[in-house]
This record gives C-alpha cells, sequence and structure tokens, in this order.
C-alpha cells in the first residue's frame, strides 16, 4: 500500500470533516491563514503590553516607596529607618550590598536586622519591595517579609539568613564613590541637608557581581542579557558577561528607575551614571573591591 503524505492525509481528514458543514475546504484553509496571521500580527503587540505593564508597575513599586519611607518619617521624628544593608555588630560592621532586605545580625539591640520590621505595617504586600520584570520572584519573598527579624530560609541550615532583593535602598545608606572628595550619603529624613543625596530607591543595574564576574546586572531585562539564577539568599536578576567595564552602556537597551525624597520617580540611562563601590568602613572611606561589584547610580542622585 502506498503511503500517504502528512500534506495528504490532513487534506482528506479536513474534507470528511467539513462535508455538510456548509462551508469547504478553501475556505477553511482561508479562515486559519487569516487566524494565523492575525496571531503573528498580535503575539508581538501583547508581549509588548505586557512589557509596558510591567514597567508601569516597577514604577508604582518605587513611588509607594518612597511614599512609605517618608509616612514613616513622619511618624517618627523626620527620619527614615536605619539601612539594613549591613553586617557586623557593635562597632565592628561594614556595608553590604544595597539590595539587602533582611542582614545577617542586628548590628546592635536598639536597631532591626530586616526592613520590613520597619516598614510591614506601612506595606504589608513584600511584592512592592521587588522589582516586577525581574526574571523570578524570591522563593520566600513574602514570607521572610512577615518574618521580619525572626527569618530563617527553611531551606537551610538553621541560623539566621539574609535576604537579598532587586531594588537598590539608600535611605542611611553610605557608599565609596571613586575619584570624588567625598563618599555617597544616602537621605536620613525627608529634610536631610545638602551634603546628603536624596535618592531613596532604584532599580538594581551594576558590573562584576559575585554571582557572575564581569557581567552587567540589573532587574531589568536588557539586551543580550540572560539569567543569573537567585540562590537561598538571592533573588535571580538579568546579566550579561563579556562586556568590559568600559563598554558603551548605551548598547545595553535598558532604562532605569529611581525614586527621591520629594516622592517623584524618574528615568535614566546607564549611560547617566555614577559608579559606587560598596564600603568596608562605616564611613564610606574604604571599598570592598572584591566583593558585589559596581552599583551604579543615577547621575542626578549626586546633585
Amino acid at each position: 500500500m502506498e503511503k500517504k503524505s502528512i500534506t495528504s492525509q490532513y487534506r482528506e481528514f479536513a474534507e470528511k470533516n467539513t462535508r455538510g458543514k456548509g462551508f469547504t475546504l478553501t475556505e477553511l484553509l482561508v479562515v486559519m491563514g487569516i487566524v494565523l496571521a492575525l496571531t503573528a500580527i498580535t503575539l508581538p503587540m501583547l508581549g509588548e503590553v505586557k512589557r509596558r505593564a510591567k514597567l508601569i508597575l516597577g514604577i508604582n513599586n518605587q513611588r509607594q516607596t518612597v511614599s512609605t519611607s517618608n509616612l514613616f518619617a513622619i511618624d517618627n521624628h523626620d527620619k527614615y529607618p536605619e539601612s539594613v544593608a549591613t553586617i557586623g555588630f557593635g562597632g565592628r560592621w561594614h556595608w553590604k550590598e544595597p539590595t539587602m532586605l533582611t542582614g545577617y545580625m542586628k548590628r546592635s539591640p536598639g536597631l532591626h536586622r530586616s526592613m520590613s520590621a520597619y516598614l510591614r505595617s506601612y506595606i504589608p504586600d513584600a511584592s512592592i519591595m521587588f522589582c516586577p520584570n525581574a526574571p523570578h520572584k524570591y522563593k520566600y519573598l513574602q514570607e521572610a517579609w512577615d518574618a521580619g527579624d525572626y527569618w530563617d530560609n527553611p531551606d537551610t541550615p538553621p541560623v539566621p539568613d539574609p535576604v537579598f532583593g532587586t531594588y537598590c535602598f539608600y535611605w542611611n545608606y553610605t557608599g565609596f564613590l571613586d575619584g570624588r572628595p567625598k563618599p555617597f550619603r544616602g537621605p536620613w529624613g525627608p529634610s536631610s541637608g545638602g551634603s546628603y543625596s536624596k535618592l531613596l530607591v532604584s532599580d538594581y543595574f551594576g558590573y562584576d557581581h559575585w554571582r557572575r564576574r564581569q557581567a552587567y546586572g540589573s532587574c531589568e531585562r536588557f539586551k543580550g542579557a540572560d539569567v543569573t539564577e537567585g540562590t537561598a539568599a538571592s533573588s535571580a536578576y538579568w546579566s550579561r558577561p563579556g562586556l568590559g567595564d568600559n563598554h558603551d552602556r548605551r548598547t545595553l537597551q535598558i532604562t532605569l528607575h529611581a525614586g527621591y525624597t520629594d516622592g517623584h520617580v524618574d528615568s535614566y540611562s546607564p549611560s547617566d551614571v555614577v559608579p559606587m563601590l560598596v564600603s568596608l568602613t562605616p564611613d564610606g572611606t574604604v571599598p570592598n573591591t572584591i566583593g558585589p561589584g559596581v552599583f551604579y547610580l543615577p547621575r542626578a542622585a549626586l546633585r
């Protein structure tokens, strides 16, 4: 028996199932062609709509973070929460990555190790503190936020675990600025003086993080990026290796956002940034050159 081609088998099936149904095989094929054409047109449009929706959601997240920080300050003598991006105790401590949501331990008995211990009553939903354009949400984001200072990842040995997110939080934070006379100092309150930045929160954008050396990384997807997966303590982010830190960052084709003490959220490009390193001293004068790499601040944060 002659073996029929797939096309012949499909044609016979279509003819059997269209007889007496009020339309011909040709009409069926025309309709299918139209459907496929419309699908090809609408799928990219739907993808763009989804991307825009996430962009708007991310901007809204930063606006809520800024307004919440200001509400906290109103209730607490015009002061923002202490930064939890530290490690160490008493007088022997130094800074950690500004993406930190929960620290390793309290720096002193009077301070909290988690951001949510300060802000949970203002922001019960942890997703506000997470960039919606990141590849994956941290597995225990809400559980860690709810647990506050008592967070311990159930998948790891029973010791207090940190949590690193996808936004950078800069209130009461100090970082090292190479080639500048003064370190970066985040605002201590809405009415911080001129020697302090007005920057409160930004998308993560950096270079040469220890999780993927000599690579650009961001919570926002950019041209040529793939995924650096999360860890038990860290969120996944987008990254692209193989580019030097002096690469023309405009080619990354990414739009970043940052929120300031006056309530506005501004956009900025990868070419309009200033590099900051995590400091190994509280005063921001000794850089950590082998750890979390470079964090790019929007240039407007230093004006």
